[in-house]
């Protein structure tokens, strides 16, 4: 396998991601999430079409080749690992351990990370509830539905969580709310879509429609 640097890597886990909300991904979006010049990611894009990751025209967008999702698949299972065992291993909290993993992921020896992966056991998900991919890049897909969306008297359990920002996984430890958290909607109040939830026999308590929107639950 191919080694590439850190920033072609960042690249094309931003290119991942975003062509998975929008199937085709711009110039403009890429810059806006990674922070950078038009120009400069240009200047990439050539180059990670030369190394046939990208397919790519001049103003008609991106997607990766099926190589390039292959080395996307790859860094996202490094990054993971990383959490998992900082998280697990190391206690750090759920909100310190991606900045470090991003870090961490650009460690691309695959003996390394299988050996990671069989020390930790083979973890499904990270930290945030996202799914791991096994040294094949597969992922295991589970149903499950935004807090929004769950019916009131329902009961479900915390299994992702969307926006992984220091700020959201502050709020979430504050209030009690972690992956595999069971808890239930009470009542959805219609003039600012709050919702009210019990976290098993805890008093109730409202939490945001802005905040339960970046929640997803699976049914008990």
């Amino acid at each position: 396998m191919l080694n590439y640097s850190a920033s072609e890597e960042n690249y094309i886990k931003a290119i991942y991601r975003l062509q998975r909300q929008d199937g085709t991904v711009t110039t403009n979006e890429l810059a806006h999430e990674l922070k950078t010049k038009p120009a400069s990611v240009t200047d990439m894009m050539k180059k990670l079409k030369l190394k046939k990751l990208l397919r790519y025209q001049p103003y008609q967008g991106f997607r990766l080749t099926q190589e390039g999702g292959k080395v996307a698949l790859g860094i996202i299972r490094r990054h993971r690992l990383w959490e998992y065992f900082l998280a697990e291993k190391l206690k750090f909290t759920w909100d310190e351990v991606h900045e470090v993993a991003e870090d961490l992921e650009h460690v691309s020896s695959k003996k390394l990370i299988d050996k990671l992966d069989e020390f930790l056991g083979f973890p499904r998900v990270d930290p945030h509830g996202d799914p791991i991919p096994d040294a094949h890049g597969r992922m295991e897909t589970s149903k499950k539905i935004i807090l929004t969306e769950l019916p009131a008297g329902t009961p479900a359990v915390v299994s992702n969580v969307i926006n992984q920002s220091t700020a959201i996984l502050e709020l979430l430890e504050h209030k009690k709310i972690i992956i595999g958290t069971r808890l239930e909607v009470k009542k959805k109040f219609e003039f600012d879509e709050s919702l009210e939830i019990r976290i098993g026999r805890q008093p109730a308590f409202t939490i945001s429609h802005q905040l339960a929107e970046n929640i997803f639950v699976q049914l008990v």
